[in-house]
């Protein structure tokens, strides 16, 4: 029961440490100043680094007492392409770049952890690895990180937390199996023949046919695709066309395919190539489908869920833990290290305390605040999971 009290303390260093990196965000693969600040912020204390090609991430390696098991906490580090308007003191200096994904807190958290696990090293029978990864939005920062083969070998239990702003101040969630969906990009152009816009029986008008796909989408999701196990697709840019009087050649549309297992992903894929190839056939055009794979599905282990709701509940209360009933349908590149390692990811509720917090702008908005003194029970909870894991109260 020491960890909130301690961490606690920790809190004014992990604030300077979040705001720090929140005003200089960096984006995708290369994060060096968020890296150069990690590295300051663990300097003294008994760890070992390890580094890679592909990236700027950082997995920092406590060795406590014996050759016990090994834990990895996960901390992401890159922000977003996108201009900041929350006018904080610590705002963005850097014009489309912002922390609107709550990444800055998440390093400091794990820092936190560090610093909390140093201190008692002589109590953890086995080893701790600290990930600071960047490339989580859409980067794939993950799998590069285990493809450079800094988590080798692969640890016994792995973890990580995600701040949600629009979520109950200090309320820790998670659930077992599928936690986030997995996320595809898909592109489909339509080609018919291009001609005046007077005279369309003398030309192939492919943005109609681009019309009946998108409709088509929704129909093949609702009706071919099982109600409890979830699909969404969504088509989120049609483009086509240069003025009012030209039919043109083609149409392109841009869109992203959420799901929650592997079956019903490559399912979604097949279907769509059909549907779209079939729809543009049957008007005589062509149809082109290219499906991006990306982050798979993220699924939680229930043994490591089961431990997470004891540590959150022995540290901060009954009160401070909730089940959540359904999967939530963004993404996650913690996947890719869920996919090898049995593990959880836990949402921690960042809302200002005392809060509406369902008034509170969400993830990635450009208005995203956080209430800072969540930091400390996010250290202190990530601290608690690696030290009861090692100490065996939980055997995976």
């Amino acid at each position: 029961m020491h960890w909130p009290q301690e961490a606690a303390q920790l809190l004014p260093e992990l604030v300077r440490l979040r705001r720090a990196i929140h005003a200089e965000p960096e984006l995708g693969l290369q994060t060096p100043q968020t890296a150069a600040k990690i590295m300051a912020a663990l300097a003294g204390l008994p760890l070992e680094y390890r580094t890679g090609a592909s990236t700027s991430g950082i997995v920092a390696v406590l060795r406590g007492r014996g050759e016990g098991r090994t834990v990895m906490l996960r901390g992401d580090m890159d922000a977003l392409p996108m201009h900041e308007d929350t006018a904080l003191e610590f705002a963005s200096r850097k014009p489309g770049a912002m922390h609107a994904c709550g990444h800055d807190s998440h390093v400091a958290m794990l820092v936190g952890a560090a610093r909390l696990l140093c201190a008692r090293r002589h109590e953890l029978p086995g080893t701790v690895l600290f990930m600071f990864q960047p490339g989580e939005e859409g980067w794939h920062g993950a799998r590069f990180m285990l493809e450079d083969g800094l988590l080798d070998p692969l640890p016994d239990a792995a973890f990580a937390l995600h701040v949600m702003p629009n979520a109950p101040h200090g309320l820790f969630t998670g659930r077992e199996g599928p936690l986030l969906a997995s996320a595809d990009t898909l592109r489909i152009s339509i080609t018919g023949r291009g001609g005046h816009a007077s005279m369309p029986h003398d030309a192939l008008d492919p943005i109609p046919i681009a019309c009946e796909v998108v409709s088509a989408i929704q129909t093949y999701v609702t009706r071919r695709m099982p109600a409890f196990d979830p699909v969404v697709v969504t088509i989120a840019r049609i483009q086509a066309g240069t003025t009012d009087n030209v039919i043109p050649e083609s149409a392109a549309m841009l869109g992203t395919i959420r799901t929650l297992s592997a079956q019903n992903r490559a399912a979604v894929h097949a279907g769509l190539r059909t549907l779209a190839e079939g729809i543009a056939a049957a008007h005589g055009a062509i149809a082109h489908v290219e499906i991006e794979p990306g982050f798979p599905v993220t699924r939680c282990d229930p043994r490591a869920v089961a431990l997470g709701r004891s540590v959150v509940t022995e540290l901060y209360g009954e009160q401070s833990w909730h089940a959540l009933p359904a999967p939530v349908m963004g993404a996650e590149d913690f996947s890719y290290v869920l996919e090898k390692v049995p593990g959880a990811m836990f949402f921690l509720g960042a809302s200002e305390a005392g809060s509406d917090f369902r008034s509170c702008c969400g993830l990635h908005s450009n208005r995203m605040v956080l209430d800072e003194s969540i930091m400390a029970r996010g250290a202190a909870v990530l601290a608690g999971l690696a030290a009861r894991f090692l100490n065996g109260s939980h055997a995976f």
